[in-house]
C-alpha cells in the first residue's frame, strides 16, 4: 500500500489522500476536495482512481466528488447513514466493512461518530497500520462537534476505538492544525516537553512533506488522550472551579472540548 498525502494549501488547510495498490495501480481518493491536484497526481504517477471515500458529509470533504467521478467514473463510499447527505453515494459503510483497492490493499471501516454522527475512519490491514481519520482525530487535537456532532460521542470514539489501536498506527488526518493544536496542549499542560519539542520542529514545516505522527506520539502530545494527566486536571480546575477532586476521564474530555471551542 502506498499513501500519497496531498496538501491542498487552501483556507481550510485540507489534506487529501490517494491510497494506492502498487501492483494494479488502482487508487482510492479520500475526501478529494482539491480534485485538480488529486487527478493530476494520479495521472502523473500512472494511477487509476476507482473509488472515492468520504469520511463524512461536510462540503470541504465532498466538494470534489463530482469532478473526480466525471473524470474517472469512480464509485463513492461513505457512512451508510450519510446516503441522504452525500449525493451519488454508491456504497454505504458500516463498522467492520472491508474495502479493497486493487489486489493488495484492504481497509476496514470504523464507525466513528462525534464530529458528525455519520463519520467513518479507515484502518489499513498492513504490517504498519494506518488510520485515515478525517475530522475525528487531528495531529495533537480532536474534531469539533459544531455541525451535526456530539462531544460525548466523540469521547466514546476516542476511548473505545482510537485509543485501542496499535501504538505504531500512522495517523492521516483531514486537516493540518498541528501547530495550533500543540499550542492548546501547552496551554493545558505547560510541562509537556514532547509537545514543546514538536512545536519547535513543525512550526515551519513544509506541508507538502508533512510529518506523519503515530498513535504513540499522539498519546504524548494530544490533550484529548491525556485525560488523567495531573497537569491537565490542575489547569482545567482553574477554568472550572467546581471540577471534582478526581474527575472521571469523560468529564475531563468534555471540558477540554468546551475550552477548545473558543481557544
Amino acid at each position: 500500500m502506498h499513501v500519497e498525502q496531498i496538501w491542498t494549501g487552501n483556507a481550510y488547510r485540507n489534506f487529501n489522500y490517494l491510497i494506492v495498490c502498487e501492483t494494479s495501480g488502482e487508487a482510492m481518493a479520500v475526501d478529494p476536495l482539491d480534485h485538480e491536484k488529486c487527478l493530476a497526481t494520479a495521472k502523473r504517477k500512472g494511477w487509476s482512481i476507482t473509488q472515492i471515500l468520504n469520511t463524512h458529509e461536510h462540503f470541504d470533504h465532498t466538494g470534489g466528488n463530482d469532478a473526480v467521478v466525471k473524470a474517472t467514473g469512480a464509485k463513492i463510499l461513505a457512512h451508510a447513514n450519510a446516503k441522504d447527505a452525500i449525493e451519488g453515494m454508491d456504497r454505504g459503510l458500516n463498522a467492520g466493512d472491508v474495502i479493497k483497492i486493487g489486489s493488495t490493499v484492504e481497509l476496514e471501516a470504523l464507525d466513528t461518530p462525534g464530529h458528525t454522527m455519520s463519520h467513518v475512519c479507515l484502518r489499513s490491514h498492513t504490517d504498519v497500520p494506518a488510520l485515515f481519520c478525517g475530522d475525528t482525530l487531528f495531529n495533537a487535537g480532536a474534531g469539533n462537534c459544531h455541525h451535526g456532532g456530539h462531544p460525548a460521542e466523540l469521547y466514546d470514539t476516542f476511548v473505545s476505538q482510537l485509543s485501542k489501536l496499535p501504538d505504531n498506527t500512522l495517523i492521516y488526518p483531514g486537516h493540518d492544525y498541528m501547530a495550533n493544536n500543540l499550542g492548546f496542549t501547552l496551554d493545558r499542560e505547560p510541562d509537556n516537553a514532547h509537545a514543546k519539542a514538536l512545536l519547535d520542529d513543525v512550526g515551519e514545516q513544509d506541508l507538502n512533506d508533512a510529518l506523519v505522527s503515530t498513535l504513540a506520539m499522539e498519546k504524548e502530545i494530544n490533550t484529548f488522550f491525556r485525560l488523567q494527566s495531573p497537569s491537565v486536571i490542575k489547569a482545567l480546575r482553574e477554568s472550572f472551579p467546581d471540577l471534582p477532586e478526581t474527575p472521571d476521564p469523560k468529564t475531563v474530555f468534555l471540558k477540554l472540548r468546551e475550552l477548545r471551542n473558543n481557544w
